[in-house]
């Protein structure tokens, strides 16, 4: 049995700070295929709302782990780490170097620092969970004395999943050998400038088009309807609120994400920070270095 760790280069960063670009370019220079750690991407018919890698980037390099699950299929982040170890390896097999890329810290950290993810909780006492709105999840959770450490207190599935496990958080190691981590950080006013105007793609490629046909096919208690841009647009939809506010609260929600992001990663001293716009051939020449050390 074959018990080598082959190497694995991973890219992290806030949403909208360049990942993907970079990753493809960096797949191509080093016969890389990209793994996505994103919690959303993984989902199925939810496209333009995610940022998903369009076909044409598909062509360019193979991508692992889109739209692996339905919209409303349950998926956890212990699911996602034996997918993306299971592409590691075959990845690897075939030569090739495994890029994981992603903003998901979860989905990230639980590959590389072989996280043990806690049991999952009882069907029928999520059900009722999952019922509450979320300032009931909150009182919950205030009223266990459970701790909401850096949980988004905005995403009902980690409200939910605090209670089941009663504040208890997955087993650590340390960091995976033959492991590369590079973060993208990017000033905030020109983060901000790119959040704007990739809402306003999203918008014009028909975002409100997407978003209407998974509340028609699912129901707005579908998964993919609660990530952000698509969330944010409920009350639009039903009536209660205009246009213009739901791409303010587009932008919010996703300025929000990128600080959460921000906060997650920098508590993480194993990664190698660049600053965007990327210089090539520094980040070129380190993970040249990497690989043949």
């Amino acid at each position: 049995m074959d018990t080598k760790i082959y190497p694995l280069l991973v890219i992290v960063g806030e949403t909208a700070s360049g990942k993907t670009e970079l990753a493809i370019k960096l797949a191509r220079q080093f016969r890389g295929e990209i793994i996505c750690a994103d919690s959303w991407t993984v989902r199925r018919e939810a496209d333009i709302g995610t940022a998903k890698p369009s076909a044409e980037e598909q062509k360019l390099v193979p991508h692992h782990l889109l739209d692996v699950v339905a919209p409303d299929e349950d998926f956890t982040a212990a699911v996602f780490k034996r997918l993306a170890n299971r592409a590691i390896s075959d990845i690897s097999a075939r030569g090739k170097l495994p890029i994981m890329v992603g903003g998901s810290g979860l989905y990230v950290d639980g590959v590389i620092y072989d996280y043990g993810f806690l049991a999952g909780g009882d069907r029928a006492a999520r059900q009722e969970l999952n019922k509450l709105g979320l300032d009931q999840l909150l009182e919950r959770i205030k009223a266990l004395g459970i701790g909401l450490g850096a949980v988004d207190t905005r995403n009902k599935r980690r409200l939910i999943r605090l209670i089941e496990t009663n504040g208890a958080v997955p087993s650590k190691k340390e960091l995976r050998p033959a492991t590369l981590i590079i973060g993208l950080k990017t000033e905030h006013d020109v983060l901000e400038e790119r959040i704007i105007k990739r809402a306003d793609t999203m918008l014009a490629a028909g975002l409100e088009t997407e978003v209407r046909g998974l509340a028609d096919r699912y129901g707005w208690d579908c998964e993919a309807l609660k990530g952000v841009g698509y969330a944010q647009w409920k009350d639009s939809l039903l009536g209660s609120q205009t246009w213009p506010q739901t791409r303010q609260k587009i932008i919010k929600a996703n300025l929000d994400l990128a600080k959460r992001q921000r906060t997650w990663f920098k508590r993480n001293k194993s990664i190698h920070w660049f600053s965007t716009p990327v210089n090539w051939q520094e980040v070129v020449d380190y993970i040249t270095t990497f690989l043949n050390a």
